[in-house]
């Protein structure tokens, strides 16, 4: 059942070749024996996602269901699920029980599927391994010696490992695009403001953007139609209609226009998976494409500019947890100041207590025209740069990631390294542009990402070009191995 699509699984729900609970209980089985080696879950929610499993073949047995009903899905930790932990991957909110769910749950959880639990992620969104996680590293699929990608990581590696269906993401600077290309999945960042951030717990209010993961461009369409759509609570929400994504997906692509980045093509690109992107580029010129070099010029800047932009909004949004009101609060404390610096210092990680001291930094008195008013002007050129860029070609394409999946403890001593892994990804959350990785050919055994990135409100688009290369391979097809070393 785990390795069928979402599709197919549907259809086989409707057909009666098995019950919604039966499938729930499959999923919950494979968790059960399974992520003690990779670590993918925070929560499990098994009597939950019954009782909704239980409501689901009510529907199928009535006619009424919708595409995913029945279909179990796992929600980032992230987003606030109504009596159920949410902790973001921190021991700032490891006692925490949301009253209420994230707008993104409620509109999955109205769409018929079964929330399987909560997975596993950086602390607070942030990281590039899914190292930094209070509950441990998740380990990849592929190789359990490395690591999955951030901050997503938990949902990445639970699609990857068939320990759920689909999974929702955020993705501030890459974090759902960078795991879906170290886990070979598929994973997609819509435009900003196309899926609501309320309950969504923030980091980056400028960056966030909740996504999907999932095993294939068609999988992922369905799940954005039940996750899209306007939220008068999110002042950021975008008023804009929702397509159905499903419609274009057999579309013929023919004369389509790609556009190749020259500054996604250089130095530190492994040669390994520069090939692997360029065999999957051959595949678009046989079905039509048409390709050219275009130039991002600014792009180089992505990594320096988000690094003061994102710090510095989270120190902001992380100011709220200050042991008064909710989150952890320090054993006896002497007096209020003693009672904020203990209780951050003692619930807060090492990558989140550093982040909050650059983005302090840069918004002190001083220092912010210097940062963080020219890192904002220079968002604006990284902007105009795809703007420029779009009125030449229809699709922008390259790696997601510089190389593929990197051991666990290779890079959690040099934050700089770190950082660079998101390289190709941050410049699209800076523009607010829609961005997509899909698995194409492996290198040494390890998966590797091909990015495509559309203009804003194009994920339908950007979802018929990935489902016709899928169409046409099955390097989304692979799927990992489990068995014990």
């Amino acid at each position: 059942m785990h390795e069928q699509s979402i599709t197919a699984l549907a259809a086989a729900l409707r057909a009666r070749a098995f019950s919604a609970r039966e499938l729930t209980e499959h999923y919950l089985a494979r968790i059960e024996r399974l992520d003690g080696r990779i670590n993918a879950y925070i929560t499990v929610t098994a009597e939950q996602a019954l009782a909704a499993a239980e409501r689901a073949d009510q529907q199928l047995a009535a006619g009424s269901a919708g595409p995913l009903t029945g279909i179990p899905i796992a929600h980032k930790d992230i987003f606030c699920t109504n009596r159920v932990k949410t902790s973001c991957g921190s021991r700032m909110l490891d006692a925490f029980v949301a009253p209420y769910d994230a707008t993104v749950v409620q509109r999955l959880e109205a769409a018929g599927t079964p929330m399987l639990g909560k997975t596993n992620m950086d602390e607070f969104a942030m990281g590039s391994s899914n190292e930094t996680s209070f509950y441990g590293p998740v380990r990849n699929p592929w190789d359990r010696e490395r690591v999955p990608g951030g901050s997503s990581g938990g949902s990445a590696a639970a699609v990857a490992a068939g320990l759920c269906a689909a999974a929702t993401g955020t993705d501030t600077g890459g974090s759902i695009r960078q795991p879906a290309a170290f886990c070979g999945v598929t994973g997609l960042k819509p435009t900003y403001g196309r899926c609501s951030r309320w309950g969504m717990i923030a980091f980056a209010s400028s960056l966030d953007q909740a996504g999907v993961l999932a095993r294939s461009a068609a999988d992922a369409a369905l799940v954005l139609q039940a996750m899209a759509g306007f939220d008068e609570r999110d002042s950021t929400s975008a008023n804009e209609p929702v397509p159905d994504y499903r419609a274009p997906l057999e579309d013929d692509i023919a004369g389509l226009k790609i556009g190749l980045p020259k500054e996604y093509f250089g130095a530190g690109l492994d040669p390994g998976v520069a090939a692997s992107i360029e065999a999957a580029i051959k595949e678009y010129e046989a079905l039509g494409a048409s390709v050219r070099e275009i130039s991002l010029p600014n792009a180089p800047l992505s990594v320096p500019v988000y690094y003061v932009v994102a710090p510095a909004e989270c120190s902001s949004n992380l100011a709220r947890f200050d042991g008064v009101r909710y989150g952890h609060r320090c054993e006896a404390p002497r007096d209020l100041e003693d009672l904020y610096k203990r209780s951050r210092a003692e619930g807060f990680g090492a990558e989140v207590k550093r982040r909050i001291m650059i983005g302090t930094y840069v918004l002190s008195a001083g220092y912010y025209d210097a940062y963080y008013l020219k890192a904002q002007q220079l968002r604006h050129l990284i902007s105009d740069d795809f703007r420029r860029a779009f009125e030449q070609v229809d699709v922008i394409m390259g790696p997601t990631t510089p190389s593929t999946a990197f051991r666990l403890g290779a890079k959690t001593d040099d934050p700089v390294a770190m950082y660079l892994n998101d390289i190709y990804t941050i410049a699209t959350n800076l523009a607010g542009l829609p961005g997509l990785s899909i698995p194409v050919a492996p290198v040494d055994g390890l998966p590797v990402g091909l990015q495509l990135i559309g203009d804003v409100f194009q994920e339908g688009r950007l979802l018929n070009i990935a489902h016709q290369l899928q169409q046409r391979t099955d390097w989304h097809r692979l799927t990992p191995s489990l068995a014990a070393p």
